[in-house]
């Protein structure tokens, strides 16, 4: 089996799922906007620095999923993806997974973004094997707000996979990864084709030392043989 492994947000869709989910939740008037959006603005940014507490912004995500009805939160979820997700959504990025599909390639979107948001991105992409962040449940099947097991961010990430490998009796040989961040090197640098895709100032500088390809999926860049 080889692994097609690809980050999700600024990778496959043209923008972070989860800083998005917050500015939704903001204009739909679900929290308390000013001071959500500050929180929101500062995750993000730490996000981008590479200083995230993890647990800490993915509880502040998920604190507002708390105890809602699950009827009312897969209502808010679908205005999300029609609203928010379909206006990021990359061509170009939909036919690199085709590609890999073809090829007979296993398809795994491996996320920090929880999987209350990703689950549905995965789905529509058709892509079978997703690692996020898991969001807890209680026995009543409701959100509690907290985060399940280890956030699969930066070496969450390569953790989370191991168990993930191990589980399914499969190794990384012959393995891709598509990332734009550099919070993903510690994956990025475990897999036999590490590919920068659209990356961040610090992912492509190193891209260039280690001689890894770097290819957009947002405009017409000649990117033949990235994932030949």
């Amino acid at each position: 089996m080889t692994l097609a492994i690809f980050d999700l947000d600024n990778t496959l869709i043209a923008g972070d799922s989860d800083h998005q989910w917050g500015d939704f939740l903001v204009r739909r008037g679900e929290v308390d906007g000013e001071r959500y959006q500050a929180a929101n603005d500062r995750f993000y940014q730490d996000y981008l620095d590479g200083s995230l507490d993890i647990l800490a912004y993915q509880e502040f995500v998920l604190s507002e999923l708390k105890g809602r009805p699950l009827d009312e939160l897969d209502a808010l979820r679908q205005a999300f993806l029609k609203e928010v997700i379909e206006a990021l959504w990359l061509p170009r990025a939909e036919a690199l997974v085709a590609e890999h599909r073809a090829r007979g390639d296993t398809l795994m979107i491996i996320t920090a973004t929880n999987d209350f948001i990703t689950a549905p991105i995965a789905e529509r992409l058709g892509v079978p094997h997703l690692i996020a962040t898991r969001a807890e449940r209680d026995g009543d099947g409701l959100y509690t707000g907290r985060v399940a097991g280890v956030p699969s961010y930066r070496e969450g990430k390569v953790e989370r996979l191991a168990h993930w490998l191990d589980d399914h009796g499969e190794s990384l040989a012959g393995s891709w990864f598509y990332s734009d961040s550099h919070n993903d090197l510690p994956l990025l640098g475990k897999v036999d084709n590490p590919v920068a895709v659209d990356p961040d100032p610090t992912l492509a500088r190193a891209a260039r030392e280690r001689g890894w390809p770097i290819l957009s999926l947002r405009d017409q860049a000649d990117d033949a043989g990235a994932a030949s």
